[in-house]
């Protein structure tokens, strides 16, 4: 990696009549900074410090790799912690009428910004392959604006929507990272709520209402986890909770009710169907020390009867 010397700080809150500015920061003596908001986007990228930083309401204590996304009038300002290490440090600046210029031309350019601004979440880690490339990047940029060599313009802009996609990049696939940890989760947390309530009403919509998401998306993850629908999960938990009552001795006529079934008719035959015999037959065969019954009477409805008991 080329090296750099850092320029010096730059006190001053306002953008030069340029599309873009890049600095490259080390201090060691830095006063306090106040907190302070300015009318272009800022990209700040962390390399070293004892630093935490306010955007906003959010408060970060920064690690290398931290990049904050800052939109205009947002507030932001650091609190040095230490200065045994120095404070080192890129500042990207653009202005809003190249936001809009590279938006008109593709929306996708500042999905990192539109994503830190609707979400308020100012702040993505890059882990040690993506710091090195971006800090690569900024260091080329730099390199490039401070040249005086043909096409600098054109090449610096191309640089520069380059980081710029990279970032983009790296922050879906934070976000999407994090997606996929929070919707395994969830089929976790739903799964441990249905084994500790089976007896209780676990409709979709009582579901949907407790952990705040909609139907839809926990049809979707259950499908996708287990491969089967979310009312086949429940009934096959039921169906396994009152065997398993069955089978200690609980009365078979209390069991259905313990464990969700609306009437007796309904667990029977989804019992039947998964076990392949009655309820009062899986016992029996299953507890030999059980008392032998009769065989069943012709009538559907007696049977029906004398298998709840």
């Amino acid at each position: 990696m080329k090296k750099r010397q850092p320029t010096d700080f730059n006190t001053r809150q306002y953008m030069e009549p340029v599309d873009f500015e890049l600095f490259y920061y080390s201090d060691t003596a830095l006063s306090s900074v106040a907190p302070h908001h300015h009318d272009y986007y800022e990209l700040y990228f962390f390399l070293e410090g004892d630093v935490d930083y306010h955007v906003e309401d959010k408060l970060y204590h920064l690690e290398y790799g931290d990049c904050l996304l800052i939109p205009p009038g947002t507030s932001h300002h650091p609190v040095f912690l230490s200065r045994k290490k120095p404070y080192r440090r890129f500042v990207f600046w653009f202005r809003k009428d190249y936001y809009n210029k590279l938006r008109s031309i593709d929306q996708e350019f500042t999905y990192c910004f539109d994503q830190a601004a609707s979400g308020r979440t100012y702040r993505f880690h890059a882990d040690s392959t993506a710091t090195q490339a971006l800090q690569g990047k900024l260091m080329d940029l730099l390199e490039e604006l401070g040249s005086s060599r043909p096409f600098k313009r054109q090449t610096a802009e191309l640089m520069a929507v380059s980081f710029l996609v990279y970032v983009n990049r790296i922050v879906y696939d934070v976000i999407h990272q994090r997606a996929a940890v929070y919707e395994n989760l969830l089929y976790l947390n739903i799964c441990d709520y249905i084994n500790r309530h089976l007896e209780e009403d676990l409709s979709l919509d009582s579901l949907a209402a407790f952990f705040y998401v909609s139907k839809f998306h926990i049809s979707h993850i259950f499908k996708d986890n287990m491969g089967i629908s979310l009312h086949q999960y429940i009934l096959k938990k039921r169906l396994h909770a009152s065997k398993n009552a069955i089978l200690s001795g609980q009365p078979i006529g209390q069991v259905y009710h313990q464990y969700g079934f609306k009437d007796y008719t309904s667990f029977f035959r989804a019992f039947k169907k998964e076990y392949g015999a009655s309820p009062k037959e899986y016992r029996s065969q299953h507890r030999p020390l059980a008392a032998s019954q009769s065989a069943y009477p012709c009538d559907p409805a007696k049977s029906l009867q004398e298998d709840s008991q």
